[in-house]
């Protein structure tokens, strides 16, 4: 916002650069040391400012319906990354530069989550002369439950390959799922192991 305020000749009162920099790399350090009441006051100093600067472009760009056009977008980002919390339900942004995206926890040690949109893909079983291909791809948005996904995603290869699926092979995610012909439906195993009968439905 600061750049684009420079690029537009729009003369704010004061653009803090130098001290949210450095208000920043405290807060990465602060986390690390797990110091996270330090790390909060400088959070709280970093949206402190930046409703400063908001309050500013607002006041100086008021008027111009140009300026107001261009600004418009970036502001209400800004708006809701100061307003944003921790640990509010629904959406939240990530990226400036892409606002779409969405926090998927994986609930593993080392990489608790990843950043983007969940995705849909089916593959024929078995290995075609020709090699494998994708039959099926869709972005799933809102990061909903894999089992509620797998309905749509059969019903998608059936209408596109104009056969009934029997048969399909897909990881622990899909435990639990919606579809609601029970046919076959084979989560992954350990190497070696027969799959228990309780799995296969």
């Amino acid at each position: 916002m600061l750049d684009l305020a420079q690029k537009c000749g729009v003369r704010l009162r004061q653009s803090y650069r130098r001290v949210a920099k450095h208000a920043a790399i405290r807060i990465g350090r602060y986390l690390h040391a797990h110091q996270f009441k330090r790390a909060t006051r400088e959070l709280r100093f970093l949206r402190f400012r930046l409703g400063r600067v908001i309050r500013d472009v607002r006041r100086k760009i008021t008027g111009d319906a140009a300026l107001e056009e261009r600004f418009g977008p970036l502001l209400a980002l800004a708006v809701r990354v100061r307003q944003q919390t921790q640990r509010q339900r629904g959406p939240k942004v990530y990226a400036l530069h892409a606002p779409e995206v969405e926090c998927i926890g994986k609930g593993k040690a080392r990489t608790p989550y990843e950043f983007g949109c969940k995705v849909s893909i089916a593959t024929p079983v078995t290995k075609p002369k020709g090699g494998q291909f994708v039959l099926h791809a869709r972005a799933l948005h809102g990061n909903p439950y894999d089992g509620h996904t797998l309905a749509a995603a059969v019903a998608d290869v059936a209408v596109m390959t104009g056969v009934a699926v029997q048969r399909t092979h897909v990881d622990k995610g899909y435990r639990g799922h919606n579809h609601p012909n029970r046919f076959q439906v084979y989560p992954p195993v350990r190497s070696g192991a027969r799959p228990p009968p309780s799995d296969a439905r």
